[in-house]
C-alpha cells in the first residue's frame, strides 16, 4: 500500500499571565501587541489553514495581571475570566505552571473543573486523591491524509513544571501537592503514552533552556529534555523568553530544533503564538513522524475585539476596571521604579514600611516587641523581561487600587523572621549578586547582570550600608557560598551603630522569600516569628489608607563605595527628566540602547 501523507498543526501559547486583553491595567489603557485577545484572530486564521490543528497552552495562565487579581477576589462565585477565554477559543489541553497555584489550590480547582480541556503534569501531583491534573492524556482524532480520507491518530500529550513550584508557592501549597524531578517524570510519562499506542507525543515543559548538562532538582531543563524524555514535539516557557529567535543561542539547539526536536517558546502575555507544523506518514496501518516546522509568530495588533472573547470575559474586564479605580490614599512623593536597581527607591521604601508596620503591630506586647523590626524588599515592575512597559510611575497625587497592584503585583503574605546580624550581611551578599564585578581598568561595564532578575535584589530596610563592587558576589543565584573570603557589603549598620555577627533582629520579609527561594539564609521554618497570611498588598493598602501613608519614610540607606569605576545602565526613555534623582553617580547619556530606553555611564 502506498504511504500517505498528513499534516498536524499544533498551536501553543505560554505564561499568559491572565492577560485575556491587551490592556495595561495599572495605567487603565489599552497595551498593543499583547493579550489572549490579538492571538486568538491569529488562531483562527492558523486554524483556517490548517484544520488538523491542535491549541495547546503551557502554563501561567491563571495568575500575573491585575484581572486575574479580581477573578482570585470574586472567590469560586465567578467564573474565572481566562477559563472562560481559553474555553471560547476551544483549547485542546494546558499544563500547569508554577503561577497556577499563586492564589490557592481551591480556586485551581475550581477553575480546572470549569474547563473545557483536560490539564496534564506529570511531576505535580496532590499528596491525596482529590480532583488534579492528569498525569498525560490521549487524545483521539481523526487526521485527513493526502488523498482526502480520513484516518484515526492518537495523540499522546504530557506535561511539567518546576519541581521548585512547591517551594515558591509553599503558603498556598500547604504540602498539599508533591513535586519530582522534571526530566524522569517526562522521560516515564512519554514511555506509557508511546505503550499506549501513541502515534505523537507532545510535551507541554513549563520551563526555560538551562544548561544541556542533567542536574538533580534543575528547574530550567529543555535541552535535556530534547535529549531524553523522547517526545516528538515540545513547547517551552517559563521564562519568558522567545525561541526560535535569531537573537536566542540555546546551546545544543540546531535552529528550530533541540536535539532534533521541533520546539517553541512563544514569549509571555500573549507576545507570541507558537506553530509547529508536523508532517505524518501513513503506512496503512499507524501514522509516524517524517518532518516539521517550527515556527514563532509575533501577536498582530487588531482594531476589531474578538467577538468570542469579549463575549465571555468582557464584563470581567470592566468588573476589574472599576475595581482597580477605588481610591485607597495619598503620595506626596514620585513613585517610580526606573533606578530601583542602582539606588534607594520610594516605592521599596513604602513596601517597608508597610510589612514593618503590620509586623509591629502584630507583636506589640509579645516577649519580642523590644527586638529591632525590619523590612526586606525587591523591586518587580523594574524592566528586565518584562520589556520597556515593566515599570512603575505613579505621580504624586491620589492613589487607587491599581497602584497598589502596580507596586506590589504578587499574592505574597507577610512573613517574620528572626535572623541575626551575621544572616542580615550574607542576606544582603546575596541580593548583590545583581551587579557586576567593576574594575577601574575596565570601563563601562554593564552594571546590572541582565541574568538576575530584580524581584531576587532585596535589599533591607531600616540598614546603613554601601557595595563595594571591586570584590566578586560571595553567593550564587542558589545562595550557595562561592568566593567565602569576598565581602561586598561595607560598613554595615544599624542606629549608627556597627552590626555585630550575634546581633538579633526582626526581618519582615514575604511568603515566597521566607519558603527558601532564592536561597537567601535564614528562611527556614524554625526561624519564623509570624505568619498569619495577610497578604503584602493588603498590608500596603492599610498602610496607605492611615495616617503614616501618605509620605514614604526614608528607611533605606545605601550606595557604591566610590572605587573609581564606570559602569552602564539601561532604562526606559521615560526616565530621562528624573535624572537628577542619582545625580551623585554622575548620569552621562549614553548611544545603543534597545529602542524605548536609555543608556547611561554611572560613575561609581
Amino acid at each position: 500500500m502506498p504511504t500517505l501523507v498528513g499534516m498536524l498543526r499544533l498551536l501553543a501559547t505560554s505564561d499568559l499571565h491572565a492577560h485575556a486583553f491587551g490592556w495595561d491595567y495599572h495605567a487603565d489603557r489599552p497595551q498593543a501587541g499583547l493579550g489572549l485577545s490579538d492571538l486568538a484572530h491569529m488562531i483562527d486564521l492558523a486554524r483556517a489553514e490548517c484544520p488538523n490543528t491542535l491549541l495547546l497552552d503551557n502554563g501561567d495562565f491563571l495568575q500575573g495581571s491585575p484581572l486575574g487579581d479580581w477573578a482570585a477576589e470574586q472567590g469560586e462565585d465567578v467564573p474565572h475570566p481566562m477559563i472562560s477565554a481559553m474555553n471560547a477559543l476551544g483549547y485542546d489541553a494546558a499544563t500547569l505552571g508554577n503561577h497556577e497555584f499563586s492564589h490557592g489550590l481551591p480556586l485551581l480547582r475550581r477553575a480546572m473543573a470549569d474547563a473545557h480541556f483536560p490539564f496534564v503534569s506529570a511531576n505535580l501531583q496532590p499528596v491525596d486523591d482529590g480532583p488534579f491534573a492528569q498525569r498525560s492524556i490521549l487524545i483521539d482524532r481523526d487526521l485527513t491524509d493526502g488523498k482526502g480520507k480520513s484516518r484515526p491518530i492518537r495523540i499522546g500529550i504530557t506535561g511539567i513544571a518546576p519541581p521548585q513550584t512547591v517551594i515558591w508557592e509553599a503558603g498556598q501549597i500547604d504540602g498539599q501537592i508533591v513535586a519530582s524531578d522534571a526530566v524522569p517524570a517526562a522521560t516515564e510519562a512519554v514511555s506509557a503514552l508511546r505503550r499506549a499506542g501513541a502515534d505523537i507525543v507532545i510535551l507541554l515543559a513549563h520551563t526555560g533552556m538551562g544548561s544541556a548538562r542533567l542536574e538533580q532538582g534543575m528547574e530550567n531543563v529543555a535541552l535535556p529534555l530534547a535529549r531524553l524524555a523522547g517526545a516528538d514535539a515540545m513547547i517551552l516557557g517559563h521564562t519568558h523568553l522567545v525561541f526560535p529567535d535569531p537573537a536566542t543561542v540555546a546551546p545544543g539547539g540546531d535552529g528550530p530544533h533541540l536535539h532534533g526536536k521541533p520546539a517553541v517558546m512563544p514569549g509571555f502575555f500573549g507576545s507570541h503564538l507558537g506553530q509547529i507544523d508536523m508532517t505524518l506518514r501513513h503506512d496503512g496501518s499507524h501514522w509516524s513522524l517524517s518532518g516539521t516546522k517550527a515556527d514563532l509568530l509575533p501577536a498582530r495588533p487588531v482594531s476589531e475585539p474578538h467577538l468570542g472573547l469579549e463575549s465571555v470575559c468582557g464584563a470581567a474586564h470592566q468588573a476589574a476596571r472599576t475595581w482597580l479605580g477605588t481610591r485607597i490614599g495619598q503620595t506626596d512623593v514620585h513613585l517610580h521604579s526606573y533606578f530601583s536597581r542602582i539606588a534607594p527607591c520610594n516605592i521599596m521604601r513604602l513596601v517597608a514600611a508597610a510589612e514593618a508596620r503590620h509586623v509591629r503591630q502584630s507583636l506589640t506586647g509579645t516577649s519580642l516587641a523590644d527586638l529591632p523590626i525590619l523590612s526586606a524588599t525587591a523591586p518587580f515592575r523594574a524592566g528586565g523581561r518584562g520589556g520597556v512597559a515593566n515599570f512603575t510611575d505613579i505621580p504624586q497625587g491620589p492613589l487607587e487600587l491599581r497602584h497598589a497592584v502596580d507596586i506590589y503585583p504578587f499574592p505574597n503574605s507577610i512573613v517574620a523572621l528572626l535572623l541575626t546580624g551575621e544572616e542580615l550581611g550574607d542576606w544582603l551578599e546575596r541580593a548583590a549578586i545583581q551587579f557586576a564585578t567593576l574594575d577601574p581598568a575596565q570601563p563601562d561595564r554593564p552594571l546590572v547582570n541582565t541574568d538576575s532578575p530584580s524581584f531576587d535584589f532585596d535589599l533591607i530596610a531600616g540598614l546603613s550600608f554601601q557595595f563595594d563592587l571591586t570584590k566578586p558576589p560571595r553567593f550564587d543565584a542558589r545562595g550557595q557560598c562561592i568566593n567565602p573570603d569576598a565581602h561586598r557589603i561595607r560598613d554595615l549598620t544599624f542606629g549608627g551603630n556597627q552590626i555585630t555577627p550575634a546581633d538579633r533582629f526582626i526581618l519582615a520579609t514575604n511568603s515566597y522569600r521566607a519558603a527558601g527561594s532564592g536561597g537567601f539564609p535564614g528562611c527556614q521554618p524554625d526561624r519564623i516569628l509570624l505568619d498569619d497570611k495577610t497578604s503584602t498588598r493588603s498590608a500596603l493598602i492599610s498602610y496607605l489608607t492611615s495616617d503614616e501613608g501618605s509620605t514614604a519614610p526614608a528607611a533605606y540607606d545605601w550606595s557604591f563605595a566610590p572605587v573609581g569605576a564606570s559602569a552602564t545602565f539601561d532604562t526606559a526613555a521615560t526616565a530621562e527628566p528624573l535624572l537628577p534623582s542619582i545625580s551623585a553617580l554622575r548620569p552621562e547619556l549614553l548611544d545603543g540602547a534597545a529602542p524605548g530606553y536609555r543608556r547611561f555611564r554611572l560613575h561609581l
